[in-house]
């Protein structure tokens, strides 16, 4: 666990630290967009077009518009400072293919929960897994067309989030606004206890109910 002050003040005497992310969240909230924004470098995609195969499986809902779908991972790098170096790994946000959360989740420090207001319950599955895992995160709402509709403090209470956990509105089609998100998982990350004893099966839980 890295536990220096993220300003790069503490890390400077160290060699270059490189750590993994997961950026999660629900199908369609913008885990794709997310890391093709801000990666230095081409992005991996595992992108396939939705068919009619998918019809009663997957949710699309207020999505009317996607197209594909991600049947693997995303992959990016971004230097967050001479110091500090993220891989990203996106998850697939259908059900069917939580089955490979484990093998995604393996090593990683820390976690980014894209929520879309649109469909809020979407981003429950991702957010009891990393609390059952006592992984630390971040909830990214993704503010489409730039629209900021809810204020962070009511989206933490819609979703039932632990104190603490930092809720950021963001753009995820920007560049920077993505990067403040990676900032404040960081910072997030950085305060997190070295140990967490959370005691629940790591595997996929049942979905949470929205709060009322």
């Amino acid at each position: 666990m890295v536990s220096a002050h993220f300003d790069g003040t503490g890390l400077a005497s160290r060699p270059p630290v490189t750590t993994k992310i997961l950026i999660a969240g629900g199908f369609g909230a913008g885990k794709t967009t997310m890391v093709a924004s801000i990666s230095e470098i081409r992005p991996l995609h595992t992108e396939e077009p939705l068919t009619d195969r998918g019809v009663g499986v997957d949710d699309v809902s207020g999505v009317g518009a996607k197209s594909t779908t991600t049947v693997a991972m995303d992959f990016g790098r971004i230097t967050l400072s001479d110091q500090l170096l993220l891989y990203l790994f996106g998850t697939p946000g259908q059900e069917r293919f939580w089955f490979m959360w484990d093998e995604l989740a393996a090593g990683a420090i820390g976690a980014v929960v894209i929520a879309d207001t649109r469909r809020l319950p979407g981003s429950f599955p991702a957010i009891d897994y990393f609390e059952r895992r006592g992984v630390p995160f971040v909830v990214a709402v993704n503010c489409f067309d730039g629209m900021r509709t809810h204020r962070a403090e009511d989206i933490a209470i819609a979703l039932d989030l632990d104190p603490g956990v930092p809720v950021v509105l963001c753009d995820v089609r920007r560049r920077e606004s993505s990067k403040e998100v990676l900032v404040a998982l960081m910072e997030h990350v950085l305060t997190w206890p070295d140990e967490q004893e959370t005691g629940h099966d790591a595997r996929m839980p049942d979905h949470r109910e929205p709060a009322t």
